[in-house]
């Protein structure tokens, strides 16, 4: 591995490491590019691991940057995706085409904000780009991502990755590679770096932010359309952002591939749960594909794991289930079925008190490693819900997005709605499919409803007053056996996944007008082959030291989640990094507007040259009107302080 700098434009300076194959002087190799603002030299050094996996496995050469402002690249980190990231990769993409050891053809690829990234340079139409592989992305950043969804903010995000990026962003760069002046840099950065969280709460509707980075419709209003090169898609079905899969592909008019797989937030190599599958193969044999001129690695676009019963477990190692090959989407065998809401023994309209914690036994939507869970049973929401069960007579095969049509009214002008998909068991466990969300006063509103127009403003609801919705819930598989019941679980909240609404409410739904339209697929060929993959090492023993807990506050009519998790791990140029992560999200459960959220994210770097160390603590809270926010940060420097911060603002609740 090397160390080399480019400078952009701005003269803003890029820190890279390059892993370039042996001979590549004489035999120049196509380049693959992930860019992060993670730090590569110590809190992700390990995933220099997969870079030498690609080098000396796939002939690949391989370029890992720090983004501007983050590690050790200069520049400020003011936001997730600015304005000038788009422009930074492009100039880095091209100074790797033109090395020579390079053959000119790069593709890039990555996990989360690296996969959001090697989408955006797919749409930015960049000729050196000749493919991208992106896991665990989003389509659409106001929707699909840590900020909201359908409308409403995303609670359980502000204790982890909305925390640790305050404290992150606030550490140095690294001494050895910085050299002479490191610390003055340090300075600037804590000194100028903004929390990102007060950006995205200022802006709680749709806008050009929020269209920023989002493939699904631009700052322009174009679309996937804009992807110009070959895309491979990896998602998880306990994975928050499964939804820019089928979605996205449907859309694409460029070679792609779709990999589905039971996994979380994590490396397919080692995600729990499982099965688990040698993914480093299969980017090499994509990359081969699309940059070397090599044959496809699987004869059909999308390899889907379809999801059998499981019983539900936070920590579940392996699901039960298949795996099978789609030639496209959609499928020819596809036959959606509209289930009414209504049955014997239901009342037409059924009246729900909202209870504000109703959702804990799923609140986890973007799971990686523990304490980010999978679903519990879910027999303790489903007591909180509205429930119509439909028995099953043969076997039910579900993929693809499932949609909720309700007739609803509600007492108060704002109003959210929860629908879940559970599959109950003959003896009354109850597990969760998937679940779509809707703010009630955005069922006009592109994109949180699938029925808005773009343009349209929230608006308050008339207390009292039916409206009829459509919910988009989340792709999913799963085959149902007969003697099994699909459950339709419709709730007030989906806490403490998604902040709570602003009063005390009673919800009502029409079942007499309400259905849901599943994604059922006929049975598939038995003749078509079955995918292979290489072999996996598979998710290792949990953290018997990461804390996921509820408590309840009976005299206080208080529920909290709390959370704990950290530890100590080595980086390059002599770090030794140690961190910990503290979470707790409360609600009132007789008012749902007074609730609150408060991660605490502690990073030390230990270096041959100094301690370093970053100490962020953010704080939400609300009441029926606004949202208080406080945050403050503290650097140490060889155990004294450095330098300190402070914000504090309240934000008006924008019918959320």
């Amino acid at each position: 591995m090397i160390d080399v700098w480019i400078t952009v434009p701005d003269g803003t300076r890029l820190h890279c490491s390059l892993w370039i194959p042996a001979g590549a002087e004489q035999q120049p190799a196509a380049c693959l590019l992930e860019a992060l603002p993670y730090r590569k030299d110590d809190v992700t050094a390990s995933y220099a691991d997969t870079y030498v996996e690609l080098v000396e496995r796939g002939g690949f050469a391989v370029c890992r940057v720090d983004l501007r402002g983050t590690g050790s690249s200069s520049g400020i980190a003011d936001d997730e995706y600015p304005d000038d990231e788009v422009a930074d990769l492009t100039h880095v993409i091209e100074w790797l085409a033109e090395q020579p050891w390079c053959t000119g053809r790069i593709g890039m690829f990555g996990t989360s904000y690296s996969g959001f990234n090697s989408l955006h340079l797919a749409a930015a139409g960049v000729p050196q780009l000749g493919a991208v592989c992106a896991m665990y992305s989003s389509d659409d950043r106001l929707t699909d991502d840590v900020h909201s969804t359908g409308g409403a903010l995303r609670a359980i995000d502000v204790v982890d990755y909305i925390t640790y990026m305050v404290a992150m962003n606030a550490l140095p760069p690294v001494p050895a590679i910085w050299g002479d002046g490191w610390i003055d840099e340090w300075r600037h950065r804590i000194d100028a770096s903004p929390p990102w969280l007060l950006r995205w709460l200022r802006n709680q509707t749709d806008g050009p932010d929020w269209r920023r980075g989002s493939i699904r419709t631009g700052p322009d209003g174009a679309g996937y359309e804009r992807i110009s090169c070959p895309t491979m898609l990896v998602g998880g079905w306990a994975d928050g952002y499964r939804n820019n899969t089928f979605r996205t592909v449907e859309r694409l008019q460029v070679p792609w591939r779709l990999l589905l797989g039971p996994w979380s937030h994590q490396s397919p190599e080692t995600a729990r749960p499982g099965p688990n599958l040698a993914f480093v193969d299969e980017m090499i044999g994509w990359f081969d594909e699309h940059l070397r001129d090599g044959p496809p690695r699987h004869a059909d676009p999308i390899q889907v794991f379809v999801r059998h019963w499981t019983p539900p477990a936070p920590d579940t190692a392996m699901l039960n289930g298949v795996w099978r090959s789609e030639a496209g989407w959609p499928l020819d065998r596809a036959a959606p079925r509209d289930v009414p809401l209504t049955g014997e023994g239901l009342r037409n309209v059924e009246s729900l008190a909202v209870r504000p914690d109703t959702g804990t036994s799923a609140w986890i939507s973007c799971a990686g490693a523990l304490p980010w869970g999978q679903p519990l049973d879910q027999r303790g929401d489903d007591g909180n819900s509205i429930v119509t069960d439909i028995d099953v007579d043969e076997p039910l095969e579900l993929l693809g997005h499932a949609r909720a049509f309700l007739r609803v009214r509600s007492s108060a002008p704002v109003a959210f709605v929860s629908v879940k998909l559970n599959a109950v068991a003959s003896d009354g466990t109850s597990a969760l499919i998937t679940r779509g969300f809707l703010n009630l006063c955005h069922r006009d509103v592109w994109p949180s409803s699938p029925t808005g127009r773009p343009g349209n403003e929230p608006e308050p609801l008339t207390p009292g007053e039916w409206y009829d919705v459509e919910i988009e819930l989340e792709a999913t598989s799963w085959v149902l056996d007969p003697g099994q019941r699909l459950r339709v679980s419709i709730a007030g909240t989906d806490w403490p996944n998604i902040w709570t609404p602003p009063e005390p409410l009673t919800l009502e739904v029409d079942r007499s007008h309400s259905s849901i339209r599943l994604p059922v697929v006929a049975a598939a060929d038995p003749a078509r082959p079955v995918p292979t993959f290489g072999a996996a090492a598979g998710p290792g023993d949990p953290d018997p030291d990461v804390v996921w807990r509820f408590e309840h506050d009976v005299l206080g009519r208080r529920t909290r989640a709390i959370t704990h998790y950290g530890g100590t791990y080595e980086g390059t140029h002599g770090a030794v990094i140690t961190d910990a992560y503290d979470g707790v999200a409360s609600v009132s459960v007789v008012d749902p507007g007074d609730a609150d959220a408060e991660g605490r994210a502690d990073l030390m770097i230990e270096w041959p040259e100094a301690t370093c160390r970053s100490t962020a603590v953010v704080r939400v809270a609300s009441d029926a009107d606004a949202y208080q926010v406080d945050i403050s940060l503290v650097c140490e420097h060889d155990g004294s302080p450095l330098a300190e911060r402070r914000w504090s603002e309240r934000i008006p609740r924008l019918l959320q």
